[in-house]
């Protein structure tokens, strides 16, 4: 995920220090609030937990956070604000890594506008 094309891996800034996030590059601030999960800081759309807990935390449109958490991909994040922020489970095999990755791209989608 740290490969996808304008972002930038970095230090979430609101997650533990083993936590890796994807700051959008390209854009000096973010579009709304309910498209960082840090508002007010560094655009942070998604980021990664540590080694023991391999969970992606990341904005998704309302509407589709709800049908992906209906297909059991994600959870609504416990910290939710704006209705945006949601849990994406992490991959247990290949097949699902590419599911995961294609969310993650949805997100940073989304984030963009």
């Amino acid at each position: 995920m740290f490969a996808l094309d304008g972002v930038e891996e970095g230090h979430s800034t609101v997650s533990p220090a083993t936590s890796r996030a994807l700051h959008l590059t390209g854009r000096p601030e973010e579009r709304t609030p309910e498209v960082n999960l840090s508002p007010g800081r560094r655009w942070e759309p998604v980021h990664l937990h540590g080694v023991d807990d391999t969970s992606v935390h990341l904005v998704l449109a309302p509407e589709r956070g709800v049908r992906l958490a209906e297909l059991g991909w994600l959870e609504p994040h416990g910290y939710a604000d704006f209705g945006t922020e949601w849990m994406l489970y992490g991959p247990r095999d290949e097949a699902e890594l590419a599911v995961v990755v294609g969310i993650i791209e949805e997100s940073l989608a989304y984030a963009r506008g």
